[in-house]
């Protein structure tokens, strides 16, 4: 006589073995979307404290030198003076789990700040 205990034996291991890889990539994916959020943020800041030390007249070296503190490590930084205005653009690299996605825009931010004038 067989018992239906017997006859499921490891189902449970087989089942867990198909979802333990699918459990991974959701949790991969969420931790990359949660990096990808967090570089986000760090850019923009990196933009508005550049974009606030170049105005107001700080040295370009120095003032460059705190936005690739603030900004997520290997961002790129851009700077541009025209009109009164100064331009600072942070561009970060995407996190090399949702790289794998391909349609994942980059973290970017940028400031705008008026050159403030000595009387």
């Amino acid at each position: 006589m067989t018992h239906g205990r017997r006859e499921e034996g490891g189902a449970a291991t087989a089942e867990l073995a198909v979802a333990l890889p699918t459990l991974v990539l959701v949790l991969a994916s969420a931790l990359g979307a949660l990096d990808l959020g967090v570089s986000q943020i760090r850019c923009v800041d990196a933009a508005r404290l550049g974009a606030r030390l170049l105005a107001r007249g700080e040295p370009a070296g120095a003032a460059l030198a705190e936005v690739t503190r603030a900004a997520p490590d290997g961002a790129r930084v851009g700077t541009r003076a025209a009109d009164g205005h100064v331009t600072v653009v942070v561009t970060a690299d995407v996190p090399q789990v949702l790289a794998a996605l391909g349609v994942v825009p980059r973290p970017s931010a940028s400031a705008v700040a008026r050159l403030e004038t000595t009387p």
